[in-house]
């Protein structure tokens, strides 16, 4: 049995070690000290957070799997997109319906904030989880390039020189 619930800022804790988690599973860096401390503090200790939790628990209590979502917003539909910034699932949690719990939950969020649709992106690497966004309806979108800036990119090209302020 799978419980899924807003995380709480005594969550924190077990929100890091799951994003660790995810950072190992992805062969990347885990996050810095200061960047942990960014993430409790801007999901948990503002007065209007700049993303939402959602944990899932198995029946031990155990936080095994989380999602980072948000909104932004769709000037076309004139309505909110959900978007899923990160679904991840402990690797030895993973078959015990915990993803799919999630994913439920993001879609009710997202008719329960009146959201025109869903938004995430995957790794091309990662099968598993393509196969897993695919079995539930989710498209990729051929037409669209994916940019990014870096904080130094954005701080240059707003003639700031890459000075952060």
């Amino acid at each position: 049995m799978i419980i899924v619930r807003p995380a709480q800022r005594a969550d924190a804790d077990a929100l890091l070690a799951l994003i660790d988690a995810l950072a190992d599973y992805e062969k990347l860096e885990r996050p810095t000290l200061e960047a942990r401390a960014r993430l409790v503090r801007d999901g948990f200790d503002l007065a209007v957070p700049r993303f939402s939790v959602l944990m899932a628990h198995d029946e031990e209590g155990r936080a095994v799997a989380y999602s980072i979502f948000f909104e932004t917003y769709s000037s076309f539909l004139a309505k909110p997109t959900l978007y899923i910034e990160d679904i991840f699932v402990r690797p030895d949690a993973r078959r015990q319906g915990a993803g799919d719990a999630l994913f439920r939950e993001l879609c009710a969020e997202a008719a329960r904030r009146d959201c025109g649709r869903m938004e995430w992106m995957c790794l091309n690497w990662n099968e598993l989880a393509a196969g897993f966004y695919e079995k539930r309806g989710g498209g990729v979108l051929d037409e669209w390039r994916y940019y990014r800036l870096t904080e130094s990119e954005f701080q240059r090209a707003s003639g700031n020189g890459g000075a952060s302020s």
